[in-house]
């Protein structure tokens, strides 16, 4: 039987514990034995599953904590018999735990509804969605102890439901009372406040996750566990998807809906349809409901629009890659092409970046090769009217073009003409000065006198006798 997705739940099952048998849980990195001096620091507030008796030669209690112990689990101190395997007489501190956070992927895991662990499969979820989700439901493993910090930048984290210690809390009361008994404050701490609602996604196209708030915590967690940095892609420009905190070398395909569109079916039909085919046996999809916020001018955001994410990547290895990633991503467009109406689509949006080749957005890409093939066209049509303007071809009685050459056309103004004359290099004589003041040269003759040149070349002075 397939559950509609508003039914259908997603468990995600939290993994670290604060067991006092779980060997990482000791700076030692081993239980402590019989001849060990077990030390818990005194503001440490903490509480610890008990699974078994132990001896001990010593125990420092913190002041606030508490031992859940099952049957048959104790404490007693050594007697000092020989242990075989225990003969350090080390102090074993007990490791912090605060650091154990809520928002952190790496420390969840999806499961059944039974608690076994889900196949990796071929489904993945983005960052934002590996940990649990609005309409999600948390488990965390019975017979064990944990302490999580939920700081959030939300005040407040919505679930289905929570599982502890063996019991499932379903509803807000349940949940409301548990909060108030005395575990709850030992074992989650932080700003954030859980809250039970009891209620699955009510949509048949999806809920989104709604951890957007808190992807940048997800992405610290993730990032410190890698080396603070993101692994470097193999392709020259990877994508981003939404709710992922890096690029990824594959494909997205994005589409806008109708209310005729059932997420959980569509999954389905792609699985069986196309991700069973032997050629895509190394693909692996991720299928969610995201919110994309819209801006205006591209800076100052407007509204959120819901849209169906696909994400596409490839695991395998080879020359192939990345080409069947491609190949997958254009048999769902055409497959969205032939009965998009039928499935509720509307319309999709393709982008593939793989570690061969760039192919990016296939809108992108006709939208720029429109647009400089209007730019080109548009200067060369205004060119050509601008060249028969100048021959004189084309005539443009309401136009007026004040180009600079037009300029440099104009006819100089008679007073400006006057003024202007040239450099005889025979003939070197200053002009007469403007001003009345000033003296005038002895080259020059008064204005009432006959006018005469000297000629360089013949000396006065050679025709005397």
């Amino acid at each position: 039987l397939v559950l509609p997705v508003a039914a259908a739940a997603v468990y995600k099952q939290w993994i670290p514990n604060t067991n006092f048998e779980t060997a990482s849980n000791w700076d030692k990195g081993r239980v402590p034995c019989a001849s060990d001096v077990v030390h818990f620091e005194k503001n440490e507030v903490i509480s610890v599953f008990v699974r078994s008796p132990h001896a001990l030669t010593d125990m420092y209690l913190p002041l606030n904590g508490e031992f859940v112990l099952a049957s048959g689990a104790g404490f007693a101190a050594f007697d000092g018999s020989w242990d075989p395997g225990c003969d350090s007489g080390a102090t074993v501190r007990f490791a912090d735990a605060e650091h154990h956070a809520w928002f952190n992927p790496t420390l969840w895991q999806a499961v059944s509804p039974g608690g076994e662990l889900e196949p990796s499969g071929r489904i993945f979820s983005v960052d934002e969605e590996r940990v649990p989700c609005h309409y999600d439901d948390v488990i965390f493993q019975p017979e064990t102890s944990f302490r999580v910090n939920v700081d959030s930048s939300r005040r407040v984290i919505h679930l289905r439901s929570i599982s502890l210690m063996g019991q499932e809390l379903s509803s807000p009361e349940a949940w409301a009372g548990y909060l108030q008994g005395p575990f709850a404050p030992l074992q989650f701490h932080g700003n954030g406040t859980l809250q039970v609602t009891g209620t699955g996604c009510p949509d048949k196209s999806g809920c989104a996750c709604g951890n957007a708030p808190d992807l940048h915590r997800i992405c610290a967690a993730l990032l410190e566990a890698s080396g603070r940095q993101c692994p470097a892609p193999a392709c020259r420009s990877p994508l981003q998807p939404l709710g992922h905190c890096c690029g990824v070398c594959g494909a997205t395909i994005n589409l806008d809906f109708t209310p005729d569109f059932d997420l959980q079916k569509y999954r389905d039909r792609l699985i069986e349809a196309l991700l069973s085919q032997p050629k895509y046996a190394s693909m692996r999809m991720a299928i969610s409901k995201v919110h994309k916020e819209q801006t205006f001018l591209g800076v100052i955001p407007r509204i959120s629009t819901p849209l169906i994410q696909i994400v596409l990547i490839d695991d395998g290895a080879g020359v192939q890659t990345g080409t069947m990633v491609e190949q997958l991503a254009a048999d769902i467009m055409e497959d969205i092409a032939q009965h998009g109406e039928t499935l509720g689509i509307s319309s999709g949006k393709m982008e593939v970046a793989t570690g061969s080749r760039q192919a990016g957005s296939h809108a992108l890409s006709r939208i720029i090769a429109g647009t400089v093939l209007g730019l080109l066209f548009g200067l060369l049509f205004l060119g050509g009217i601008l060249f028969l303007y100048r021959k004189g071809k084309l005539r443009l009685p309401a136009l007026r073009l004040p180009w600079l050459w037009d300029r440099a056309e104009e006819p100089m103004s008679p007073e400006l003409a006057s003024d202007r004359g040239f450099d005889n290099p025979m003939f070197d004589v200053e002009p007469p000065s403007a001003d009345p003041g000033e003296e005038t040269p002895q080259e020059m003759v008064p204005k009432d006198h006959q006018v005469f040149y000297l000629n360089p070349l013949y000396d006065a002075s050679e025709t005397e006798t």
